[in-house]
């Protein structure tokens, strides 16, 4: 009997040797919410707990052939972006995706949880005015907020007018992720027609949580790709990702990752 294949996932990443977040953070969440992931690299890092201490580009070339190589012959029913590291690089998936035919979700990756740079300084307009308009949703941190518009959110109150600056550069939906507020971590997400939702989540104590961005922009992808509607996708995404979160290990002597087969030891 055939066995039909479960939705394709693409990510557009770069890879984290610690395991915790990139490429291989949006691989084993693909595979906890039952789709099939398939990767472009984009860099390579030398990465533990403690930081990033290293990363190499791949050339642009090389990150063309990936995309091709997967759409052309596989084909995909969601795409995921994470590190894309250097302009060059930022440019050409944005070339890439023009005539994508599926959802994209771009998480506009400056830095990592330990605070190191993942975006040249220069690339930041790049993503802003290149690759934003590609995607059908963007989830950036309150930090990337500030990196892309210039708006410091200090209050829930303000995040509504931050998102509604970066969905005008384009995305069809913006989740803008508040976990950096005080108070309960609350998330919104807010359309280009003026749809908005919140999604609030208990705090865990638990310092344990690198990762957590790639896995959910890369949950949120899933989702989409097994046909749910935004909003629906968001809050599968988050469930998955507030059980990932409450279930950090320690890994090494720094900040270890979330627990991506939470689902599987509970």
């Amino acid at each position: 009997m055939a066995v039909s294949p479960p939705p394709r996932v693409l990510t557009i990443a770069g890879s984290d040797s610690g395991g915790g977040a990139g490429i291989q953070a949006d691989l084993k969440t693909m595979l906890a919410l039952g789709v099939h992931g398939m990767s472009v690299l984009t860099a390579v890092t030398a990465q533990n707990s403690l930081g990033v201490q290293g990363y190499w580009e791949l050339p642009a070339e090389a990150v063309r052939a990936q995309y091709r190589s997967v759409v052309d012959d596989i084909g995909v029913q969601a795409v995921k972006t994470g590190m894309l590291a250097s302009v060059t690089l930022v440019e050409t998936v944005a070339e890439l995706l023009a005539d994508c035919p599926a959802p994209v979700v771009v998480d506009p990756v400056g830095v990592s949880k330990h605070g190191d740079p993942l975006l040249a300084a220069e690339a930041v307009a790049t993503v802003r005015d290149r690759l934003l308009p590609h995607a059908t949703l963007a989830t950036p941190n309150l930090h990337e907020v500030a990196q892309l518009t210039g708006i410091t959110v200090l209050e829930e109150g303000e995040m509504r007018p931050a998102a509604d600056a970066l969905l005008a550069h384009g995305p069809r939906w913006v989740l803008l992720k508040g976990g950096h507020l005080p108070g309960e971590a609350a998330d919104l997400l807010a359309g280009r027609d003026g749809e908005e939702y919140w999604f609030r989540s208990p705090r865990y104590d638990n310092r344990h949580t690198h990762g957590t961005g790639c896995t959910l922009a890369s949950a949120i992808a899933a989702e989409l790709a097994k046909g749910s509607p935004m909003p629906e996708a968001v809050a599968a995404a988050k469930e998955y990702v507030t059980g990932a979160i409450r279930g950090g290990f320690a890994l090494g002597a720094g900040i270890g990752p979330v627990d991506h087969g939470w689902r599987i030891r509970h």
